[in-house]
């Protein structure tokens, strides 16, 4: 019995960050797990950027409002579903995940939270656990699943490597090179080929 387990950003939606960053014109805003491992340091720098541009909760909400699924998405997402169960396992949050998945139709997802001040300023965020997508694969695991994983980041890796079939989903190239060992797609198509393809060798 299979799970597949997706990351979001990056494969069924777009970087939010980026997204933003664009929208407010911050360049550095536009760094994401793709080009810096570590979420903390990640997560805290770009806490910082916000603070420095008296930027709130709700600017980033305003633009989350305005991005739709990449192209081919939720269709990939909806024909995934008919073949097995599938989480969501992404370290974005709870207070930017609801109106991207009401447009994909509600899959479970496992995300983390922001805490926010009286004055609607990001101040901090609660991570579910460290390495929260490869603690998850394990307990899905340990509780007699199998699992099939892809995401296209440094942050993916521990999910992809630990699931029985890891998959790369429209990474960059830095990160496929250092990883020759886990097959790489960038179509949905394909991917979703080969999610089959594990799912039923096992019938």
């Amino acid at each position: 019995m299979y799970v597949t387990c997706l990351d979001l950003e990056g494969v069924l939606v777009p970087e939010i960050w980026i997204a933003f960053a664009e929208e407010t014109g911050i360049e550095e805003l536009k760094l994401t797990t793709r080009d810096i491992p570590d979420y903390n340091v990640l997560m805290n720098k770009r806490i910082g950027i916000l603070k420095e541009h008296n930027l709130t909760l709700k600017d980033i909400q305003n633009t989350i409002a305005k991005i739709k699924p990449l192209d081919g998405a939720k269709e990939f997402l909806d024909k995934l579903r008919q073949l097995c169960q599938v989480i969501i396992l992404s370290d974005t949050f709870t207070q930017f995940a609801l109106p991207l998945m009401q447009q994909l139709d509600m899959p479970t997802i496992f995300c983390n939270e922001l805490i926010v001040d009286e004055k609607n300023m990001i101040t901090g965020f609660k991570m579910r656990q460290d390495n929260g997508k490869y603690h998850a694969i394990k307990a899905l695991q340990s509780i007699g699943y199998k699992t099939i994983a892809s995401g296209d980041s440094f942050n993916d890796l521990g999910m992809i490597k630990q699931a029985e079939k890891g998959f790369l989903f429209r990474s960059p190239e830095h990160i496929q090179k250092d990883n020759p060992d886990v097959k790489a797609f960038t179509e949905y198509d394909e991917l979703f080929a080969a999610i089959k393809a594990q799912v039923e060798s096992e019938k």
